[in-house]
């Protein structure tokens, strides 16, 4: 088996290459997004209890009844760009912006940034993570 990877690293190097470089570049890419502005669980449930942090789920609606952080405010990305103004009152607030897997709440948290949301941050693992952590989940 090892000599057949040797063999086939000899035999294409280009290919090696090139799988070599997109693996670097994923990984690079992965760890400058996850470490951008985000915060833990633990970190999460501190904003939420001593600065009142306003969670929001951007997951669709059947995921987020399935199971939200208590408090969550459910506003899916597809209609995150219409349902803006309804978070304008909490400008001065923390903002957690939850996802499912801690993937997809970057485009989310790069809107409310530009929307004027200084103090807003990802849930690193989003929901996955929470739940992983052992964290309460309400249910509706």
């Amino acid at each position: 088996m090892i000599d057949q990877l040797i063999d086939f690293v000899q035999n294409h190097p280009l290919l090696v290459g090139a799988f070599l470089l997109v693996l670097t570049a994923w990984i690079a890419y992965e760890i400058r997004s996850s470490g951008a502005s985000g915060v833990t669980s633990n970190q999460a449930t501190q904003l939420i209890n001593r600065e009142d942090a306003i969670v929001v789920d951007i997951r669709e609606a059947g995921d987020f009844k399935a199971g939200h952080i208590a408090g969550a405010r459910n506003f899916p990305q597809s209609r995150l760009d219409t349902r803006l103004s309804e978070l304008d009152k909490f400008k001065d607030k923390p903002v957690v912006v939850v996802c499912k897997h801690g993937q997809s709440s970057g485009a989310a948290l790069a809107k409310l940034e530009k929307a004027g949301f200084e103090r807003a941050v990802k849930l690193k693992g989003g929901m996955s993570q929470w739940q992983a952590d052992g964290l309460p989940v309400v249910r509706k």
